[in-house]
Parts: C-alpha cells; structure tokens; sequence
C-alpha cells in the first residue's frame, strides 16, 4: 500500500493510536489511569518511529 512496507505500516499504525492517546490527558479532571495513558502513548510512539526509521534495505545514506 503506498510503498510502504509492512514494518512501515505496523510503525505508521502506532504513531497513529500513540498520537491519539495523548489526547484524554489533555482534559483536566480526569483519573489516574488516563493520568498514566501518556506513558502508554509515549511507548507506543517510539515504537512507532524505530519501527519506520530503520525501515531501509542495506545500509542508510
């Protein structure tokens, strides 16, 4: 799809639900678990973005 690889997709996807999870404890008022879901989010995140960054064929330019 697009050119992209697998890898790419599964990295794109969490990028995706990483960025959007953020957005609960943006709300004052809320609990301690949606105090906790930007921890979750910020993994998610770096998956993401390791997942898509080291997504070359051969060595990097």
């Amino acid at each position: 799809m697009l050119g992209f690889t697998q890898r790419s997709l599964i990295g794109l996807v969490l990028l995706v639900v990483g960025t959007v999870a953020f957005l609960p404890a943006v709300f004052p008022g809320t609990s301690l678990t949606v105090d906790l879901l930007p921890v979750v989010a910020t993994a998610l995140l770096t998956i993401g973005t390791y997942l898509i960054g080291t997504d070359v064929d051969g060595y990097p330019a």
